[in-house]
């Protein structure tokens, strides 16, 4: 059983650098992923300094939160299409606009989120 628990808490461990290095990596090299962490932190400020119940503030968080996942899994994408070939495919564009699809549909989730708690 400690071996068990030992192995766990290494593969957590693991699995947190590998996280933070993906993080840094993505921050080092995406302007939008920094663009959008700003927007974040924004948001976030505001949900704090405005009225809201605490489902509404959660709700504004995670969907701030989703959007940065969003971003490093179009950064993730672009980065393989980029990495298996560098010819124009028209696969490989739309791969690549269907990632940054992802981030604005999530970033349009977070105002309609916006919206309806401010008119509501």
């Amino acid at each position: 059983m400690i071996d068990w628990v030992k192995a766990e808490l290494r593969r957590i461990g693991n699995t947190t650098v590998w996280s933070w290095e993906g993080w840094v990596s993505a921050w080092q090299r995406e302007k939008s992923l920094r663009q959008w962490t700003l927007v974040n932190v924004i948001s976030a400020g505001l949900a704090f300094a405005i009225e809201m119940t605490p489902g509404e503030r959660a709700l504004i968080l995670a969907l701030g939160l989703l959007l940065l996942a969003a971003e490093l899994a179009n950064t993730a994408i672009e980065e393989v299409v980029d990495y298996i070939s560098e010819e124009r495919d028209p696969r490989a564009k739309r791969a690549k606009d269907a990632g940054s699809a992802v981030v604005a549909v999530t970033a349009i989730a977070g105002g309609v989120a916006w919206v309806v708690v401010l008119l509501g």
